[in-house]
């Protein structure tokens, strides 16, 4: 017979195993930059959704690929109401964001997942016609983003070009800069000294 105590032992080595997983996962974390797209990774020109219309914001893709080499997470959580307005299709942005990361690829990058909200609550289509929780200001695309992936919220911060991205920010937990245009990498250099330091947006 099996001494009596040995329930407690496997019981123990149940719960060190599940207290190693932990570690290890917690290990694994890792810090996310969240990017607004129109305005920060594209010229904002009104609802681009054609490759001939998109046109990088200088330093964007060498910004992505720095932070890829930092071992960063690189999220883009951008509102597509065009969708809603019926300016454009689901379709249709995803051909240019699958574009968009063929070209990134080319320069090194890559952008780790693309989130977005379809949705407007006075669109014209019916379809994604609603008030979304996803839909910045609502924080909703980066609390996604932190569910499916092990991001270190308290190291992570987001870029965008409108108040409504510092809000969505702010309600996520997530530190949170506006950047007035120029060149991306060096705001976002100058950006993460600045956060390293305290400055938490």
């Amino acid at each position: 017979m099996p001494p009596a105590s040995s329930p407690a032992v496997s019981g123990h080595s149940c719960q060190h195993d599940r207290m190693q997983a932990k570690t290890s996962l917690m290990a694994d974390l890792r810090p996310a930059l969240f990017l607004d797209r129109d305005g920060v990774i594209n010229v904002d020109k009104g609802y681009v959704s054609r490759i001939e219309d998109f046109e990088w914001v200088d330093g964007a893709a060498e910004t992505i690929a720095a932070f890829n080499k930092r071992g960063w997470f690189v999220f883009v959580v951008t509102n597509q109401s065009g969708i809603a307005r019926n300016y454009y299709t689901e379709a249709d942005m995803k051909a240019l964001h699958d574009w968009m990361q063929a070209e990134l690829a080319r320069a090194g990058a890559h952008i780790d997942r693309i989130y977005y909200c379809p949705f407007h609550e006075t669109g014209e289509n019916p379809a994604y016609r609603k008030d979304s929780f996803d839909r910045k200001p609502k924080p909703g695309m980066l609390l996604q983003a932190m569910s499916d992936f092990p991001v270190k919220r308290e190291l992570s911060f987001m870029i965008g070009d409108k108040e409504a991205d510092m809000q969505a920010a702010r309600a996520a937990g997530v530190a949170g800069f506006l950047f007035n245009g120029g060149n991306l990498l060096q705001f976002a250099e100058w950006t993460l000294a600045s956060f390293e330091e305290g400055n938490r947006g």
